[in-house]
């Protein structure tokens, strides 16, 4: 639909809100994707990282040159070619800096940039970094020479390349990790010799397969260090781009006085990084209050610049490689690194395999080369051009000055030497004339010939120009048969790959191996009874049966629930929302009375934030009886202990009507009686075996009828042969005194 009003005319598109909504979210996508989030396949690099560096390279912040503060550099880089924030530009040139992260780091950085253990960096103002000497001719090398396409910054005020020429595979060498929209990259840091040595031989054998090529390169190379132990598994990773690494951290056991022992943590898996360490330590001090293991004294951690040290003194006698395999099987002291080769290939997202990024980056460097040799070349033919004009010059150079005498102006002389126009030019003698008529330099030699210097006639001189004009030759004939010739180019990026890492080449860190499967022995408990005890904030422990007889009195006091029960049991704890979780007697703390207790949310799936506790009790004790349930609006059920029988942390106890609460959870016996309390005040005493034998996936059937804004309060159990008296309003009621009537009846109003 379309309206003019005066000169204006407006245009209503009709269209689907949702269509809009779709298209904007792609459009969104699409640039995290491919603007911020995942790095390109040729330089390895995100928009934010390759933004930093080139304005850097731009400030002339080089390796030579004095470091340079980093709110300038961040500053910079936001104003002309990141408009995200500076946050997103500090984090990522702290993270090229850190040699933990990143096996070549970028950037050389001057101050606290953060340590291994997850401290962060200084604030910018405080901190300095130039670039280190690798990324100026790995990566920021040649930008002169037309190797890339520059495009416009996001105000089109400025020119930024659109990808940095980058000499070296470097998506490989330093790895990357992103979370973009829908999909997210991570890929291994690797050696730059293998990687260089394995990009050399493909290029020279591009039949190459992904096992020839492992056999150069055996996989990642972790900062870090540590030990790869699926070295089989590599070939499938490479193959497809995904897959998982298993790495462990490297472990030393060490004697010391006393003939005791202790283990050394020297390296960790490169997940650890981070806040990671203080959890791995938190971990091992849980296993020690734990009971897990009993043979750690004492936790230290020695780490400091030279590197990780962290030492765990053991008691004397200690199965110290028992310990290590619990190590590995109960921290993070073996963990896996999630590969996902995601990267930015032709301007779309896609998962590479090690062959494919390869094949981007060795196409990419004969880009490179390409556009770099004819650029070369038309330099030097330019120059060769006016070394032949000067050349020419200096033997007809008497010719050259009776022109340029004889020239009322520069036009006229130019004139002459490009086309031999003698018009208003005086001569000394006509022969000079019509040699003259005969010169025909180009533009360019006439332009150098008019502001060629005197000194330049020197003999010396003219020996150097010729000496110049030769070497200009050798230099074209050499860049022309580079860029007419695939193998010559070839050799040219070889060559430079082997001069980079004869330079940048360092020792691999990470080991890899194929090592077998950590079989945890854990050692048999002996069974025994003990006593469960839950205090009234939720915090639980066991004691041995005897340590409960001498402090009964106290445990009864104090403890909200006490159960005696097997060292090898579980218990049960149901909750008002209708579930049943479970908790392993064995992974209870279990000591001494005044011990130190642990919520018992630490050892199951209960959350007392949401749901509460309603009822405990062992799974042994339950498998023999049968279980009542009751629920706020008065349904009830009787389940068979049998079949809470399950192995999972977490089941359903029981289905539940909407807004329905379980109020109650019991074990039942033969001849046992069940007593309800409304908040009304009415009381209903029956038979408990009047309610129903149902699955735990059933209602239930009603208990009691209530009045429209009534509810059940409390629930009793009277056991055959048990006085039960209650505190109701503050007077005391007999609840044998109450009648005896049936299920699904009112019940007696009592009144005080």
């Amino acid at each position: 639909m379309s309206g003019t009003t005066g000169q204006n005319q407006e245009m209503i598109i009709k269209t689907e809100y949702s269509d809009i909504m779709q298209k904007s979210y792609i459009d969104y996508a699409m640039s995290v994707i491919v603007a911020r989030a995942l790095p390109d396949v040729r330089d390895g690099l995100k928009p934010v990282q390759r933004r930093t560096l080139y304005d850097m390279h731009e400030l002339g912040i080089r390796h030579d040159r004095p470091y340079r503060k980093c709110a300038r550099i961040v500053g910079d880089t936001m104003g002309k070619y990141h408009p995200h924030g500076d946050s997103s530009i500090y984090d990522a040139l702290v993270v090229m800096s850190q040699d933990f992260k990143k096996g070549l780091p970028l950037v050389d950085g001057h101050g606290n940039f953060g340590s291994i253990e997850g401290d962060g960096a200084a604030a910018m103002r405080y901190t300095e970094a130039r670039l280190q000497k690798v990324s100026e001719e790995a990566l920021l090398a040649d930008l002169d020479k037309n190797v890339v396409d520059f495009v416009p910054n996001f105000d089109e005020t400025e020119k930024e390349p659109g990808v940095l020429p980058a000499r070296i595979p470097h998506l490989l060498i330093n790895g990357a990790e992103g979370i973009a929209v829908g999909m997210s990259t991570s890929i291994p840091p690797h050696n730059l010799g293998e990687t260089i040595d394995a990009m050399a031989a493909y290029m020279k054998r591009p039949d190459m397969t992904v096992e020839e090529l492992l056999e150069i390169m055996p996989g990642p190379d972790f900062p870090t260090g540590g030990v790869v132990t699926n070295k089989d598994e590599l070939v499938q990773i490479y193959k497809t781009g995904s897959g998982k690494i298993k790495i462990r951290g490297k472990v030393e056991v060490e004697k010391v006085k006393g003939g005791k022992e202790q283990i050394v943590i020297t390296e960790i898996p490169y997940p650890m990084i981070g806040a990671n360490i203080g959890k791995f330590l938190n971990d091992i001090g849980t296993l020690v209050e734990t009971k897990k293991t009993t043979d750690i004294v004492d936790i230290t951690n020695q780490s400091s610049k030279e590197g990780i040290r962290i030492v765990l003194e053991l008691k004397k006698g200690a199965d110290t490689q028992q310990l290590i395999h619990l190590l590995y099987k109960k921290t993070r002291l073996e963990d896996t690194f999630g590969v996902n080769m995601l990267a930015v290939a032709d301007g779309r997202p896609e998962t590479l395999s090690l062959k494919q990024i390869f094949d981007h980056v060795i196409d990419f460097q004969f880009e490179l080369n390409t556009r770099k040799y004819k650029t070369l070349l038309n330099r030097e033919l330019d120059k060769k051009e006016i070394q032949e004009g000067l050349i020419k010059a200096c033997d007809v150079i008497d010719l050259i000055i009776e022109i340029l005498r004889g020239s009322r102006d520069v036009k006229t002389a130019k004139s002459c030497l490009m086309s031999g126009q003698t018009e208003g030019i005086r001569f000394k003698s006509e022969a000079s004339r019509k040699q003259a008529e005969k010169l025909r330099f180009t533009e360019r030699q006439a332009t150098a010939i008019l502001e060629m210097r005197l000194y330049r006639l020197i003999g010396l001189e003219i020996e150097a120009l010729m000496k110049e004009h030769e070497a200009t030759m050798k230099n074209i004939a050499r860049y022309s048969e580079i860029l007419n010739n695939y193998d010559q180019m070839a050799d040219v990026i070889i060559t430079e790959l082997e001069q980079f890492k004869k330079s940048y080449a360092v020792l691999r860190k990470t080991v890899i191996e194929n090592a077998e499967e950590i079989v945890l022995v854990e050692k048999k408990l002996e069974e025994m009874p003990v006593v469960f005890l839950m205090d009234r904030f939720g915090y639980c422990r066991t004691v041995d049966v005897p340590t409960y007889e001498r402090n009964k009195e106290a445990a009864d006091t104090e403890s909200r629930c006490v159960i005696q029960c097997l060292n090898t049991d579980r218990i049960c704890l149901f909750t008002d929302t209708g579930k049943m979780h479970t908790i392993k007697v064995p992974d209870l703390p279990y000591g001494k009375f005044r011990d130190k207790a642990f919520p018992v949310d630490n050892y199951s799936n209960y959350d007392s934030s949401t749901e509460q506790a309603v009822f405990l009790c062992s799974m042994e004790e339950l498998l023999k009886r049968e279980l009542l349930l009751v629920t706020k609006y008065g349904m009830a059920k009787r389940v068979n202990g049998a079949e809470y029988d399950v192995r999972t942390k977490t089941s359903a106890a029981t289905k539940l009507n909407e807004e329905d609460q379980v109020i109650f959870a019991g074990l039942t016996d033969e001849g046992c009686q069940t007593v309800l309390q409304s908040q009304e005040g009415y009381f209903l005493r029956f038979r408990t075996d009047e309610i129903p034998e149902k699955k735990k996936a059933a209602i239930g059937v009603r208990a009691m009828k209530l009045g429209l804004k009534d509810s059940l309060e409390a629930v009793y159990l009277i056991r055959d042969g048990e006085e039960k008296t209650i505190l109701y309003k503050e007077n005391e009621l007999s609840l044998l005194k109450l009648k005896v009537a049936g299920r699904d009846q009112k019940g007696t109003k009592i009144r005080v």
